[in-house]
């Protein structure tokens, strides 16, 4: 492996509690020859000493601006909306290839600075499947949250907590009415974890997957109490709910969690909701009479921080001690150049093969 800079950011998010690398996995890579820099992050679920201890450099939040060229940035979520100009290649989940807004104008900063986009999401094997990914955890809280709203139990604001903490708010009470829930997009990461904590709760959720979806019963989606979607389409397809279904009255819904939030892309299959929800106020009202309640929160998994980062920890940490040109990192930078030629973007502009 050629010499490799590596650069973990603080996440300018407030609730972002999560990290792509553990100071475990951190150790292996120093031990391995990479220069691991990681900001200092009063917000992040391991404290930097850990890292320093772990072999890595310290550096103040944000410093990130001024690192050597060749130095790879990794984080998980957006950047700050400054420098308006993008020098290094960043690692990180960019959601700026499906016309998302503020995508155009995230891809022309690393066209002005020369940098790249090394999406974390298109980071996948030679048959496409990701090999870094959260989307067990975020399941898991989707379908965890959706089942304390639907019982009544939900509490603002969300704080970080763990997965025994949540499992047990999670166990039936004597009170609690049985209901009926949907998981869509069932065999996938997202889809088994949201069944897992599901039955946690004490629910078996009819799970549907492709060839329930290839010809939607949208009769039989509304007739559940709980919907959990968590279907990450690639393609455009039919919108599983439309907002006249909201208005069904056979409708029996009344609790719907969007995993995906694909909310601005043209490829959102619930294109009924313009806007996220968040921990502060992670429920919106979409129908008042009979009730819908819709949750849509883009980071979900950052409310089990350490499980959700352990977990994709040790799944990113073999790429990055095989990173380089070609390969699934390749693959990466492709896509990046890809969508930028699709915006208009002048190739020419990025330095870096």
């Amino acid at each position: 492996m050629t010499e490799l800079h590596l650069w973990l950011r603080h996440e300018v998010r407030s609730t972002e509690r999560r990290t792509p690398i553990v100071p475990s996995d951190a150790r292996r890579l120093v031990e391995s020859g990479v220069t691991l820099t990681v900001e200092e992050s009063p917000q992040r679920i391991f404290p930097v000493e850990e890292y320093e201890a772990a072999g890595c450099r310290i550096a103040p939040s944000g410093s990130w601006v001024s690192a050597p060229a060749d130095t790879v940035v990794l984080g998980l979520k957006e950047l700050p909306d400054e420098p308006a100009e993008l020098t290094h290649r960043h690692i990180y989940f960019g959601h700026a290839y499906k016309q998302q807004p503020g995508a155009r104008d995230l891809l022309h900063r690393f066209a002005a600075g020369g940098g790249a986009l090394l999406d974390l999401e298109y980071l996948v094997d030679d048959s496409g499947r990701r090999l870094a990914a959260f989307g067990f955890w975020a399941g898991y809280l989707g379908a965890a949250l959706a089942v304390l709203q639907h019982r009544g139990r939900l509490v603002a604001p969300l704080t970080p907590t763990s997965k025994d903490e949540l499992d047990a708010l999670l166990q039936p009470a004597p009170e609690d009415r049985e209901f009926t829930a949907l998981v869509i997009g069932a065999l996938g990461r997202s889809g088994r974890g949201a069944r897992l904590a599901l039955l946690t709760a004490g629910v078996e959720a009819t799970p549907w997957d492709l060839e329930e979806t290839r010809d939607l019963d949208r009769p039989a989606l509304l007739a559940h109490d709980v919907v959990v979607n968590a279907v990450l389409a690639t393609t455009p397809v039919p919108p599983f709910l439309r907002e006249q279904d909201l208005d069904d009255p056979a409708r029996a819904l009344r609790t719907l969690c969007d995993v995906t939030v694909d909310v601005g892309s043209p490829l959102n299959v619930l294109p009924i909701y313009d806007r996220t929800t968040d921990w502060t106020a992670p429920v919106r009202r979409l129908r008042e009479d009979p009730p819908l309640d819709l949750i849509a929160i883009d980071n979900l998994p950052s409310l089990l921080p350490r499980e959700s980062s352990t977990d994709f920890s040790s799944a990113l940490l073999p790429q990055l001690l095989e990173f380089e040109t070609g390969g699934p990192w390749g693959r990466c930078l492709d896509r990046f150049r890809r969508a930028c030629r699709e915006l208009g973007i002048t190739e020419g502009e990025f330095r870096r093969d």
